[in-house]
C-alpha cells in the first residue's frame, strides 16, 4: 500500500510538470558525522534502552526527491511512545523541521492505529539487529516491559533519516496520510484521498506537496 501512495504523489507531480527523482538513495558516510552530530543520535539510541554501539545505516532510501528536498511517507507504524522519544532529541533544537510539532502529537495520538499494523512478526520483532540492539521483544501487542525492538529500530532509524539527509545539505519533508486538505468545502485526510484519486485530486495533491517545498 505504501509504494501505491508514493506512486500516487509521484504522478501528482508529474502532471504538474514536475521532475520527481523516484527511490532517491543517499550513502550514510561516516565523514559526516562528527562528534556533535553522533551525540545527537546517541542521546536517541539511549532514550530507547539501546545497549552497545549504536549501529549506523550506510545507505538512506527516500521515496523521492524534488530538487533539494527530500520525501518520505510515513505509514501508521512511525506514530507510537518510541518515535515520541527521539523526537525529543537534542538534534531537533539544533535544526528546524517544519513537520516536528505534528509529529510529537502524532505519536501521542495514534499509536492505538500503529498497533493495528505494527503487530506483524517483521515489524514488532524487527530484523535480528533490533532485538541485539534494544533486547528481546515482549509479545505481540505487550508494550509493558521491553515492548517492541522493531518498533524502536525503526525509530532509532528514523533519527538517522533525519540528521543524515540535514548534513548532506537536503530538506526532509516527511509526509503523514494524517495531514488534512479542504477539499469541497470539507476536511479530507490525505490518506483518503490516496485511495483512488482523479486529476482534480491530484492536483491539489501536488499543491500540498510544493508548499512543502517552499
Amino acid at each position: 500500500m505504501h509504494h501505491l501512495k508514493v506512486s500516487y504523489l509521484i504522478q501528482a507531480l508529474d502532471l504538474a510538470g514536475q521532475a520527481v527523482l523516484p527511490e532517491r538513495l543517499l550513502e550514510a558516510k561516516d565523514s559526516l558525522l562528527d562528534d556533535k552530530a553522533n551525540g545527537f543520535l546517541m542521546q536517541g539510541y539511549q532514550a530507547l534502552d539501546g545497549v552497545g554501539a549504536a549501529p549506523r545505516l550506510k545507505n538512506l532510501t527516500f521515496d523521492f526527491q524534488l530538487d533539494r528536498c527530500l520525501f518520505v511517507f510515513d505509514d501508521e507504524v512511525h506514530f507510537n511512545r518510541y518515535r515520541l522519544e527521539t523526537l525529543r532529541s537534542e538534534l531537533y533544537s539544533a535544526f528546524y523541521f517544519p513537520w516536528h510539532g505534528a509529529y510529537l502529537r502524532l505519536c501521542r495520538q495514534q499509536e492505538k492505529q500503529c498497533m493495528q499494523s505494527g503487530m506483524q512478526q517483521r515489524i514488532w520483532y524487527g530484523p535480528p539487529l533490533a532485538a541485539k540492539c534494544f533486547g528481546e521483544s515482549e509479545e505481540p501487542g505487550d508494550l509493558a516491559g521491553n515492548g517492541s525492538a522493531g518498533w524502536k529500530l525503526n525509530a532509532y532509524n528514523d533519527l538517522q533519516y533525519d540528521l543524515i539527509s540535514r548534513l548532506h545539505g537536503y530538506k526532509l519533508i516527511r509526509l503523514s496520510g494524517y495531514e488534512n486538505l479542504m477539499v469541497g468545502g470539507s476536511l479530507k485526510k490525505v490518506d483518503q484521498l490516496l485511495l483512488r484519486p482523479d486529476e482534480k485530486t491530484l492536483g491539489l495533491l501536488a499543491n500540498w506537496l510544493l508548499r512543502k517545498t517552499e
